[in-house]
């Protein structure tokens, strides 16, 4: 198992020093008894209420890349307070990484107000996937109706692995533009054959190409 941990009071005063030393202390001993690697020591000055701290972006940041798969904290006030807290546990959880706390020796247990959130936010990203991928599916639909033929058009569909693309197909834009599909549906039908375009992306790329000419 390899840990961040995550130290944190809410002012810049010196009397909370000792606050950080101690946390910091006690988290390194439960490391050890439990034979966690600490990857990194995070200590951070900054109200729990706020989600923008450059520490916790931090911490997330290497548990996103995979060098940790735990977050170590005191407790899950550290973390954060109110909706902040819920937030940042949400996307902890969503990258399969676990919390673990000095004061539960374990995961912390959550309210049922707190679970029902996390519920309801899972929920309505879930949602959100299945509109996304509506969009696309009804954008190459339209296409294919109006004759488009990605297998012809991209030569490069075979490659799709979901990776991003540097290049944006100025050609397949504008063949797309001339058979009437919005800048939306274009975005979509692209990104269903891999190309991870936004609506402001192809509008952009449409615009600067029928300047040129």
């Amino acid at each position: 198992m390899n840990a961040v941990i995550y130290c944190r009071v809410s002012t810049d005063k010196s009397s909370q020093d000792s606050s950080l030393e101690r946390q910091k202390k006690e988290l390194v001993e439960l490391a050890e008894v439990h034979k966690i690697n600490i990857i990194k020591i995070i200590e951070e000055r900054h109200s729990g209420y706020d989600v923008d701290r450059d520490g916790i972006i931090e911490a997330l940041a290497l548990l996103k890349e995979k060098k940790a798969d735990t977050l170590l904290v005191q407790d899950d006030t550290r973390l954060g307070r109110g909706h902040a807290k819920i937030a940042l546990m949400h996307e902890i959880t969503k990258m399969n990484c676990r919390i673990f706390t000095l004061s539960e020796k374990g995961e912390p247990e959550l309210s049922e107000s707190d679970l029902m959130v996390l519920k309801i936010l899972a929920t309505v990203e879930e949602f959100q996937r299945k509109l996304v991928n509506y969009k696309i599916k009804r954008g190459m639909n339209r296409a294919i109706k109006n004759g488009y033929k990605p297998e012809r058009n991209l030569s490069n569909i075979n490659y799709s692995d979901g990776r991003d693309r540097i290049d944006v197909p100025i050609e397949e834009i504008v063949k797309l533009r001339n058979k009437n599909l919005t800048f939306q549906e274009i975005a979509s039908t692209l990104r269903g054959v891999g190309y991870n375009v936004s609506k402001a992306t192809v509008h952009r790329r449409y615009k600067e190409y029928i300047d040129k000419q």
